[in-house]
This record gives structure tokens, sequence and C-alpha cells, in this order.
């Protein structure tokens, strides 16, 4: 599945993962490959992306690794999944 994490300043991240793990306001969830279409308000928590990740070096010192993962901490904002595409919009 493809995803694009999007913040006021600049995209962060965009490309294929194998799974999103995100800090929805009930709680986190986990977004799979052909997930069924949803939108969410997220709140403040780590976004947990897996797969074989490169972040562009301009946005390095927003992720870090922890038990396999990339982790992006975020204050609150949204997600849609629709047609296998899953956008971040993180503040």
């Amino acid at each position: 599945m493809y995803l694009e994490i999007v913040s006021p300043e600049a995209t962060l991240f965009s490309g294929d993962v194998t799974s999103v793990t995100v800090p929805g306001i009930n709680g986190e969830f986990q977004l799979l490959s052909n997930h069924a279409p949803i939108v969410s308000l997220l709140q403040q928590g780590k976004v947990k992306i897996e797969g074989n990740i490169a972040i562009d070096e301009a946005h390095e010192n927003k992720f870090a690794k922890e038990d396999g993962k990339t982790i992006l901490s975020i204050g609150s904002g949204t997600i849609e999944m629709k047609d296998n595409k899953v956008i971040v919009l993180a503040d």
C-alpha cells in the first residue's frame, strides 16, 4: 500500500509500506494492504511504519527507529485510507 505523510510545512514521507499503525482518538489501530476505506481523527502519539522505508534526508530528524519500525511522533491529525492509499495529515 502507498503511504503519504503530510505536515503543514512539507510532505514528510511518501512511498510503499507494509503496514501503518496510528494513534486514533478511540485508541491505536493498524492499517494493512486492502484495508476498508476509513477516515479518522488522530490524537497525540506515534505513527508506526513498517516496510522498507527510505526517509528523505531533509526530514530524517523527525523520524526514529523503534522495534524495527520507523516512528513519527505527532500532536494530532487526520488519516484517510482509500484505494490502498493512506494519507496522514499530521501536526
